[in-house]
């Protein structure tokens, strides 16, 4: 039996923690707040979407950084272990749109309680109030870790670093654990807020701060050339956009973005071609042959996008609908085929959902997580240079290096597969 120490009490923390203990390992969990979850707690507005109900290899094609790494670990603890997991420790799940998966009681802490139920099980010491100053190395190897009280040197027989990222820096992710790779000489892959909300250089997204715009199309082009497409939610905001289409869609145009201006086209009807939408107006228009245009869009768009449609339009509010002309028809067609405004930044860490970048994973083995610089030493979860879209991936992502970290390749299959059934 070894004696496993772990940096950080969040998803791949305790992940790592019950993998470990159930090997039969003393397992030690040094957590700088004053809880284990505190950043879980908070995800998905306090909701948590623990991972996505899909098969594994749709997993992986949501990963937007090195899909590739994350094969043998999200095959060796899959989304279906984590929701046997937690089902088994009395957090029961729903499976909603998208195949997002949730507790039923829609609670983050529940999810938390029932990690933290199974790691009592097992026997899993917490260090609360515990940060960690510096890891202890010797020859190349992980003797311990060093914590930032008194500078208690604490030994073990490998350390795992799971602190997170640097988003939602209030719940303690304040980039120590790339701090703790750089000191063993180990590269960092420059740090972006990810999963991130958009600056928008309009008026108009001011005007509509609070509207959320259900089953739109996103369209970011950088001037003719598509760089994203996706179908889901937008939501205005009082700097510019957020929503699930749009987080996703910061995670891949977030370096270009920072260095020009982008294009964000929004099909209000994705349903309809421009033919098909045009037909529909027509017969709007036809009903209501004698009724001012400002009167007559209600069918069409939401009451809060109606005055800034008939401002982009150049059709005057007043003119009577017999009165527009062809052109004007088809020109509001393709307005509303193609609502653009212009994308000028990103929102900071503060905003961010996750981290983009991190310890790169060319330096450490996808199988164990440990260091290839340095034995005896593990990284797993936000630290790393893994990042994916919106709908429970990042998550999983978490689960799955935080339980590999966690087995730490010192068995074979035989006594991998033992743990899961002793667990699950």
């Amino acid at each position: 039996m070894g004696r496993v120490l772990i940096i950080g009490g969040g998803a791949a923390g305790m992940a790592a923690a019950i993998a470990a203990a159930g090997c039969g390992h003393q397992v030690h969990v040094y957590e700088k707040n004053e809880k284990l979850g505190k950043k879980l707690f908070i995800t998905g507005k306090g909701r948590c979407n623990v991972t996505n109900d899909c098969d594994v290899e749709e997993l992986l094609r949501n990963v937007v950084t090195n899909s590739r790494f994350l094969y043998s670990s999200f095959y060796g603890f899959t989304n279906r272990d984590v929701m046997e997991l937690l089902e088994k420790n009395g957090c029961p799940l729903k499976t909603e749109r998208g195949s997002r998966v949730f507790p039923v009681s829609d609670k983050s802490s529940d999810v938390i309680g029932a990690l933290a139920r199974q790691m009592r099980e097992l026997g899993i010491r917490v260090h609360l109030f515990a940060e960690v100053k510096e890891l202890l190395v010797e020859d190349g190897v992980c003797r311990g870790l060093v914590l930032a009280k008194d500078r208690e040197k604490v030994y073990g027989d490998r350390v795992i670093v799971a602190t997170g990222g640097m988003s939602y820096q209030a719940t303690g992710s304040t980039g120590d654990g790339y701090d703790f790779a750089r000191a063993q000489g180990h590269k960092v892959t420059p740090l972006r807020p990810a999963l991130v909300p958009f600056c928008v250089k309009e008026p108009a997204a001011k005007e509509l701060q609070g509207l959320s715009l259900r089953n739109v199309e996103a369209v970011i082009l950088d001037g003719e050339r598509e760089l994203f497409r996706e179908f889901g939610e937008l939501l205005f905001t009082h700097f510019g956009v957020s929503g699930p289409v749009i987080l996703s869609a910061s995670s891949f145009v977030a370096g270009i973005v920072r260095e020009r201006p982008l294009t964000l086209s929004i099909d209000l009807k994705p349903a309809l071609s421009e033919e098909q939408l045009d037909a529909r107006i027509l017969r709007d228009f036809q009903e209501s042959a004698n009724r001012q245009f400002k009167n007559t869009l209600s069918r069409l768009y939401p009451s809060r996008l109606i005055p800034v449609m008939i401002e982009r339009s150049g059709i005057p509010p007043d003119k009577k609908i017999h009165e527009i002309t062809r052109a004007e028809r088809q020109g509001l067609v393709s307005l509303t085929k193609a609502f653009r405004l212009t994308l000028v930044g990103l929102r900071d860490f503060k905003e961010a959902i996750i981290t983009q970048g991190g310890v790169s994973v060319k330096e450490i083995n996808p199988s164990t997580m440990e260091s290839k610089l340095v034995r005896h030493l593990h990284f797993a979860g936000e630290v790393l240079d893994l990042d994916a879209v919106t709908g429970g991936f990042n998550l999983q992502i978490a689960w799955s290096t935080g339980w590999a970290a966690g087995l730490g390749g010192e068995q074979g299959r035989e006594t991998i597969v033992t743990t899961k059934e002793r667990i699950l």
